[in-house]
């Protein structure tokens, strides 16, 4: 499933660039263009779904969930702490309606809510 019309299913194919982090033949994660923290990854799965309620396959969520602590490991944040986001629609900030989850580390943060 792919959208023509979504930016990041058009980053997932290649056809606009992005800063590659982890890949698979599920996900696809790559550096967010606004940084939110020093580490600010964004994870999409490979196939389209607007968000998390979008009824994603089980398997795909799985994939999606696992890629988490590969980024974090990647980033080096894995063991001083990372914050996931994932937003949901307009309400909560969904830029692009393509679910997609944000990694978030690399400085302490506080505890109040991240505005992604």
């Amino acid at each position: 499933m792919h959208d023509p019309e979504c930016i990041f299913c058009k980053i997932v194919e290649g056809e606009i660039p992005s800063t590659k982090v982890f890949e698979n033949e599920h996900v696809y994660a790559f550096e967010d263009l606004n940084p939110m923290m020093p580490v600010h990854t964004l994870i999409v799965p490979r196939n389209h779904y607007r968000n998390i309620a979008d009824g994603i396959p089980d398997d795909e969520m799985a994939h999606l969930m696992q890629a988490v602590g590969e980024v974090a490991r990647l980033k080096g944040v894995a063991e001083s702490g990372f914050r996931v986001v994932i937003n949901t629609n307009d309400d909560a900030c969904q830029t692009v309606h393509h679910v997609h989850v944000h990694v978030l580390g690399g400085a302490q943060m506080n505890d109040g809510n991240p505005s992604l």
